[in-house]
């Protein structure tokens, strides 16, 4: 009879379920397929050291104890986010224990990579490269973001893909010996399907919360609405710091660029679905007003910024329709990118040409002394000009050219903006002719 000291917790269904061989594991084909990479070598038994870079819930963990399964491998694991340099050294240890005494090789899986500092992946690199450790790297960041350079050139990198609608049924159909004789309805499953969002994990979890709550009602087969009410929808594939915000937001903006209203509805609905920060949306739309708009629809940027102050106002859902109000403006406003290239150009040409001095006419004189050395000599007032225009007069430092940075298209608004400039070289250039040669201008 178990007691309190014998007795084991039951074990999850995601871990009763987890593949003890390269048959049972459900998904990734592209590298467990016939001919696939990984496949070919855990076949072959000839191990080399990879990080696997993919969403959770997809089997990175499974992976790597199948690794030292297959060749018959030490197996330690820790996790980046709890380890230091001390649990490396312990690893490290263990390993050679390990080969010296059943001259077994290592396989260390290291959970979360990405968050060891640059110290703690260097601590890796010997032992990786003397082939003491196959390093089996997990990791939901982008790898040539966050891990080291030296380290990736001894690891491969595969990526792995969130689970599809068929690798969930596959899940179902292996886990419904453990739903305590429940079944679900088609919707049901399709239901938790959603909510998982491709994460077997989480499937998992969410078919044991739905075949226990099935189970104390003593209901056979669950439906939709059973399914709703025993469980919550989960968010969506999404990490405000990571890879798939930043992901998901460029897109966005890549949307509104493109003049795709529906294209950008979609991506702000899966950031905002997905819990994001508004705040870091509506800041995008902000700079893509300046940025991809410009003087094309002046109006755009005055819009993005009052649905911010909208939004801040209103909070959700109500404050989501101003969201939409406006990413729908931006996308189908006309393009411009002149004043953007332009402040690239300008700063471009300070950087490479340093301080260059205030030509006098431009300097303040509010000194009888200043006055008497020069300053603001030669200024003509604009407004006490025709047509409140300085024809010929210069405001760039002396010896600068008219570099002609900003160039409006003929696009919206800017389309005035760029006759308006053609009109002022006119006069300009009129101006230094007359000033070439002042009988011309009699």
């Amino acid at each position: 009879m178990a007691d309190l000291f014998t007795a084991k917790p039951r074990a999850p269904l995601a871990e009763l379920l987890r593949p003890k061989s390269l048959d049972e594991f459900v998904g990734q084909q592209h590298l467990l397929g016939p001919g696939k990479p990984l496949r070919l070598a855990f076949e072959a038994r000839s191990l080399h050291s990879f990080i696997m870079w993919g969403p959770p819930g997809v089997g990175k963990t499974t992976l790597g104890r199948l690794a030292a399964m297959v060749t018959d491998s030490h197996f330690i694991a820790i996790s980046a986010v709890l380890a230091g340099v001390k649990d490396i050294r312990q690893a490290i240890d263990d390993a050679r224990a390990e080969l010296d005494v059943r001259g077994r090789s290592t396989v260390l899986f290291v959970d979360e990579i990405h968050r060891f500092n640059k110290a703690q992946q260097d601590a890796l690199l010997p032992h990786v490269e003397s082939g003491l450790l196959t390093l089996v790297g997990g990791t939901t960041e982008h790898p040539g973001l966050a891990v080291n350079s030296a380290l990736l050139s001894r690891a491969q990198v595969y990526t792995l893909e969130p689970l599809s609608d068929a690798d969930l049924e596959k899940l179902y159909e292996r886990a419904r010996p453990h739903l305590r004789g429940v079944d679900l309805s088609d919707p049901a499953l399709q239901l938790l399907k959603g909510f998982a969002d491709g994460d077997g994990r989480r499937f998992l979890n969410l078919l044991e919360q739905v075949s226990t709550a099935a189970s104390e009602k003593r209901v056979e087969e669950v439906d939709l609405e059973f399914a709703k009410r025993s469980t919550s929808p989960s968010l969506r594939r999404f990490d405000k710091g990571g890879d798939e915000f930043y992901w998901q937001l460029s897109a966005f903006h890549k949307s509104l660029r493109g003049s795709d209203p529906d294209a950008s509805l979609y991506w702000l609905a899966r950031i905002l679905d997905g819990g994001g920060d508004v705040s870091q949306v509506t800041r995008r739309m902000i700079v893509m007003a300046s940025e991809d708009i410009g003087n094309a629809d002046p109006g755009a940027l005055h819009l993005a910024i009052h649905a911010a102050q909208a939004y801040e106002r209103l909070g959700s859902p109500e404050g989501e329709i101003v969201l939409a109000q406006a990413a729908t403006y931006l996308a189908l406003s006309p393009k411009s990118n002149a004043s953007y290239a332009a402040w690239d150009l300008a700063r471009a040409f300070v950087k490479e040409h340093g301080s260059l001095p205030v030509p006098m006419h431009l300097r303040n004189a509010p000194a009888k002394l200043m006055r008497q050395m020069g300053y603001r000599q030669a200024y003509r007032y604009a407004h006490h000009e025709p047509d409140g225009y300085a024809a010929g007069q210069t405001y760039l430092p002396e010896g600068v050219e008219r570099p002609n940075w900003y160039r409006p298209t003929d696009r919206g608004a800017e389309r005035a903006l760029a006759e308006r400039q053609a009109w002022q070289r006119a006069l300009d250039e009129e101006a230094s002719q007359t000033e070439a040669d002042p009988s011309s201008g009699q």
